[in-house]
């Protein structure tokens, strides 16, 4: 019996080991999701902090509505600060921005008016479902 409980502790423990090498191994994949501008340079101090504390995390931003503001050319904080710096900056350490194409048809909004950073995806919310259910990214809404 002592031995069975023994084999037992032991398969236990690497299986317990096997997982944690498998979850730490898997890569971080992270989307932001941005419906109102207002949280925008909070969502980019957050992303900036995210990547400090994972450097190899994979990060995609995914706004629609109100919340593509800040990917507009000229887009300006309530301090005066111009948000495009920061994209551009984050954009260099691989974030990448997704803006909703229905958002831009639906307040016609012309297509350049969206920083060269960020991709026109078809539908925002499609674009978040996708990443989730069909990529494994996991859901932040700062």
């Amino acid at each position: 019996m002592i031995l069975l409980r023994r084999c037992f502790a032991a398969a236990l423990l690497a299986i317990l080991a096997c997982t944690a090498a498998t979850a730490a191994d898997k890569p971080e994949k992270v989307v932001y999701h941005l419906n109102d501008a207002s949280n925008a340079a909070a969502a980019l101090r957050n992303i900036g902090n995210h990547l400090d504390a994972s450097p190899q995390a994979t990060i995609v931003l995914v706004a629609h509505g109100p919340g593509i503001d800040f990917l507009l050319d000229g887009a300006i904080d309530k301090t005066g600060t111009p948000y495009d710096v920061a994209v551009r900056a984050l954009a260099k350490r691989g974030v990448s921005f997704r803006v909703c194409n229905n958002t831009l048809q639906g307040r016609n909004i012309d297509r350049q008016r969206v920083l060269p950073e960020a991709v026109i995806v078809p539908s925002g919310v499609a674009e978040l479902s996708r990443l989730q259910a069909q990529e494994g990214y996991v859901y932040i809404k700062p």
